[in-house]
């Protein structure tokens, strides 16, 4: 697995300072998550200047921002979120100006230790890090559900919170923290529930590393999420193809080795 390369890093900087658009009508602006969404994107920028359309991937490295600059047309779009967190995000903050245009890829949701290697392993009252974002926290409750160590009032809750929990036999105790910080509270705890983009910028691999990990028919697809207007942009119709090619499947394919899947 490779790292972040420089050039994705040399543009965290942008996320703040992109409050003017460029006047070039050609240039599209899409806001991103460092891997594996920036990532794909600086994949498809030389096609899609071959085809006329100056792409500028924008850096985030948190899960509010990339929405609301998009919603106020700061953004052409941004690719980073699960289906489920854009709806939930949506709706709290009560958004109206974005729309789902490409659904891209599956990040399988793992478990992860820096202390134990198996769940076997996992001692009575241990402590385990969950994202705090409503959809994320449910979704990590889930997963830890179907490894079968603890048992939620509606198994099938994308919504669940701790407080949801009906049986815990190992008497599990719950921290909650922003998912940026999960890779690195894996020291002060026995085990973290980490999203993939996370988890592969702190080199670790969910298909090696993980203890637990989701399974391939996960509902939480990665999206590419325009505003109304640059929805109907001919050049970010442009960016969805090659976002949807048979090349960046292949590319995904093996630059993650499974830890990225493809769901187009």
């Amino acid at each position: 697995m490779r790292k972040i390369n420089v050039l994705a890093a040399s543009l965290v900087f942008a996320a703040t300072s992109f409050l003017s658009l460029s006047a070039d009508a050609k240039t599209l602006k899409i806001g991103a998550s460092p891997i594996p969404h920036a990532e794909v994107l600086e994949y498809i920028k030389p096609k899609l200047k071959e085809q006329g359309v100056d792409l500028e991937v924008v850096i985030f490295n948190d899960y509010i921002q990339p929405f609301l600059t998009t919603e106020d047309n700061q953004l052409d779009a941004n690719y980073f979120a699960s289906r489920p967190y854009y709806e939930q995000f949506s709706k709290d903050h009560n958004l109206k100006n974005l729309v789902e245009v490409a659904g891209i890829h599956i990040e399988p949701l793992g478990l992860y230790s820096s202390k134990i290697k198996s769940l076997n392993e996992l001692k009575d009252g241990s402590v385990v890090a969950i994202p705090n974002e409503p959809t994320n926290t449910g979704r990590a409750l889930l997963l830890l559900q179907s490894a079968g160590l603890i048992t939620l009032e509606d198994p099938k809750a994308i919504d669940a919170t701790t407080f949801s929990i009906v049986k815990n036999p190992k008497n599990l105790q719950f921290k909650e923290i922003e998912s940026p910080q999960l890779p690195r509270a894996l020291e002060d705890v026995d085990a973290a529930v980490i999203n993939t983009n996370y988890a592969l910028g702190a080199n670790l691999n969910p298909s090696r590393d993980a203890l637990v990990i989701e399974k391939k028919d996960s509902p939480y697809v990665n999206l590419l999420i325009a505003n109304k207007e640059s929805a109907q942009n001919e050049d970010l119709k442009k960016v969805i193809n090659e976002l949807t090619s048979a090349d960046v499947k292949k590319f995904i394919e093996k630059q993650y080795d499974g830890a990225v899947v493809p769901a187009f």
